[in-house]
């Protein structure tokens, strides 16, 4: 009954909230001088023509409502900032015009802060990375190729994540792990059932191998596969899930799967090394990067994870770290002997924009 009631605040809370949104942009679309002068001295004019784009971003917000309230968010915030700004012109330089450079100056960074945010996740970057160890890895080197929230369906549909893999296929890996958020609620049977086709024919040294994220099991549960289905293909494609398991490869390294944070006794990273042979190198995926200290604590080399898609969108990665939601929004760390990658990921969830970071898949090279 308590959740019940706390949902229905939130829902009403929310609604307040985008009607405050859009009653602001529709007060400053009414101070565009085109719109002044089409309207006249006509009122219901002026309120007819600058409340045709708040129109047209309710339509919108039908369609796409998550999007939508971010764009509409930044309109609000761009159109605060250069009013305000336009008052200190006003009062130290007694600068005035009859035209609202103000809204046209928000117009302009807005479409070119959302050009570069899709930009940014719709297309997908190569990061490296080298590390060394002490550790005999009995070979020279060992590359890992990190894949991490590919939430398909997102950005891309298994076309796409083919073209992806041709390029990581190019890297010539000798093993790949994908950081969960494999699969998100909007994903498709036929996208997941091609993408685990595509992960199966990679040529690597050492496989493919899984973990879920806190998106792979489902929220709402309304697509049409379950997570029996996903790990039938994941079998038939012989790509391994690892859920508070430990593989040791080739008896030459440990690769150690944690099941992710929202689920309830998971192992700790102490109960999950404790009976290795800690001069191997122990390379540890985990999606949630929020248990660095005790990782390095259990002396892992190395700990992968994905989650915060590297910020997503300015503010979101300072926020997360603040809050002690997350120890790192993205790259590289090390505590102690402990190193930490945070993978921005390959795509995204239902936000269509990066404007903190970029897509990417990470090549790590260890030697």
């Amino acid at each position: 009954m308590i959740l019940i009631a706390l949902g229905i605040i939130v829902f009403i809370l929310l609604i307040a909230f985008v009607v405050m949104i859009l009653l602001s942009l529709l007060k400053n679309f009414k101070k565009f001088y085109l719109i002044q002068k089409i309207a006249g001295d006509k009122k219901w004019k002026l309120n007819l023509f600058a409340g045709i784009p708040v129109i047209l971003l309710v339509i919108f917000g039908f369609i796409n409502f998550i999007n939508t309230i971010i764009v509409a968010l930044h309109l609000a915030v761009f159109f605060l900032f250069f009013n305000t700004l336009g008052k200190v012109l006003k009062k130290c330089f007694h600068l005035e015009t009859k035209y609202y450079w103000q809204g046209v100056l928000t117009l302009l960074v807005t479409v070119a802060y959302f050009s570069v945010g899709w930009y940014n996740a719709q297309n997908v970057w190569e990061t490296n990375y080298k590390l060394e160890t002490k550790k005999d890895l009995g070979m020279d080197s060992l590359r890992v190729v990190q894949i991490s929230d590919s939430h398909l369906g997102a950005t891309f549909h298994w076309q796409k994540f083919e073209e992806h893999l041709q390029r990581i296929q190019k890297t010539n890996p000798d093993l790949i792990v994908i950081t969960g958020d494999y699969v998100d609620d909007d994903s498709t049977k036929e996208d997941m059932i091609r993408c685990c086709e595509a992960l199966g024919k990679m040529k690597t040294t050492y496989g493919v191998y899984v973990i879920y994220g806190n998106h792979d099991k489902g929220y709402m549960n309304y697509r049409n596969f379950t997570l029996e289905d996903m790990e039938k293909e994941f079998e038939k494609n012989h790509i391994k899930l690892l859920e508070d398991e430990v593989e040791l490869i080739d008896n030459k390294f440990y690769l150690i799967g944690r099941r992710d944070r929202s689920v309830q006794n998971r192992k700790t990273a102490k109960e999950l090394v404790e009976n290795l042979d800690h001069s191997k190198y122990m390379i540890m995926l985990d999606h949630q990067p929020n248990d660095y200290d005790n990782e390095a604590e259990a002396s892992v080399d190395l700990v992968l994870s994905g989650h915060t898609h590297g910020g997503q969108m300015i503010p979101i990665g300072i926020t997360g770290e603040l809050s002690g939601a997350n120890d790192k929004t993205y790259g590289l760390e090390t505590r102690k002997n402990t190193t930490f990658i945070v993978n921005s990921g390959i795509s995204d969830w239902a936000i269509q924009f990066k404007t903190g970071t970029f897509s990417e898949y990470g090549v790590i090279d260890i030697e």
